[in-house]
């Protein structure tokens, strides 16, 4: 039986998301590592103020992933699997060695400025449901050509779950050419920025430039990157996985798939939101899939002892 972690990305951010966390130990620890590293009291970044700031909500979401990895590992239920979705990849790093929890809050930090940075305002992201990639990308093609405006597929979270980005306007009238061809449900989400696309590759490339003063090691454990949807071995491929993401298309849906050849049984998605453990439970029905934030974290550790057969 083996134990698999998923981070989510941003847009499952909500009020006193970091306030929620468990009261144990080892999330305190984090909180402090965390207020240290960047020079402010971190349990400020989940005010309604604050969530308005991609910062703010980018390193909240590294702190989130990294407090229930910790205190999961202090019962003893140290992950053999990480994989997080965009920003949640940072977390994953973390969780399988990769990275210094330090220097993943220093990069998260960088990365969510310059993305604010080159898109302060005006652009951002929406979830198609209901149709496919080739669908929406069908779709897209139309769209640029008929309206001269541009959306791009961001993250693909499962085969009928596409996320678009791109300027707002753009996207409000690509939610209305969706929903008239046949999608389920198209909303915009709680996202400011062009996330995973060509928009952003000028920033992708200051962040790369940045990772280079940081450490990576070789994983400890398993990493599934964002770009392949596949497992990543060296200390490189994980910095370029975490610095370029941002630029290219998250195979979600592949990553989540991988993770289930490889033998995950349980897979434990770390708070905020439920958006990964909704698509495992409709896709995956081998696979227990549990919403670290959903549940005590008494209940956690002991619905997790139990399916992987620790009792």
């Amino acid at each position: 039986m083996m134990l698999a972690l998923l981070f989510p990305g941003q847009g499952a951010q909500s009020e006193g998301f970091l306030h929620r966390l468990p009261q144990h130990r080892a999330v305190q620890e984090v909180i402090a590592e965390a207020s240290d590293t960047l020079g402010a009291d971190v349990l400020t970044l989940d005010t309604p103020d604050a969530l308005h700031s991609t910062v703010a909500v980018q390193t909240g979401l590294t702190i989130a992933g990294v407090a229930i990895t910790r205190a999961l590992a202090d019962e003893g239920f140290a992950a053999q699997i990480s994989a997080g979705l965009s920003v949640g990849a940072y977390a994953a790093a973390v969780s399988c060695g990769a990275l210094q929890f330090r220097d993943a809050l220093k990069m998260v930090r960088r990365r969510a400025e310059l993305m604010e940075a080159a898109y302060p305002t005006g652009y951002g992201l929406a979830a198609i449901s209901g149709l496919s990639e080739h669908q929406v990308e069908t779709l897209a093609a139309q769209h640029a050509g008929d309206e001269r405006q541009r959306v791009y597929v961001g993250n693909v979270n499962a085969p009928r779950q596409i996320v678009m980005a791109g300027a707002d306007e753009a996207l409000d009238a690509f939610i209305e050419r969706a929903l008239a061809a046949g999608a389920r449900k198209a909303t915009r989400l709680a996202v400011s920025v062009p996330s995973h696309c060509e928009l952003l590759a000028h920033a992708s490339d200051e962040l790369l430039a940045y990772s280079g003063e940081l450490d990576f090691h070789a994983p400890g454990s398993v990493y599934i990157g964002n770009r392949g949807g596949r497992p990543l071995y060296t200390a490189e491929a994980i910095r370029e996985d975490l610095a370029t993401n941002m630029r290219y298309t998250v195979r979600w849906f592949d990553a989540l798939t991988a993770m289930q050849e490889m033998g995950a049984s349980v897979l434990v998605e770390a708070p905020p939101g439920q958006v990964s453990t909704d698509i495992v439970r409709e896709n995956f029905s081998a696979v227990v899939a549990l919403a670290g934030g959903a549940l005590s974290f008494d209940q956690l550790v002991n619905t997790v002892r139990r399916r992987l057969g620790r009792d």
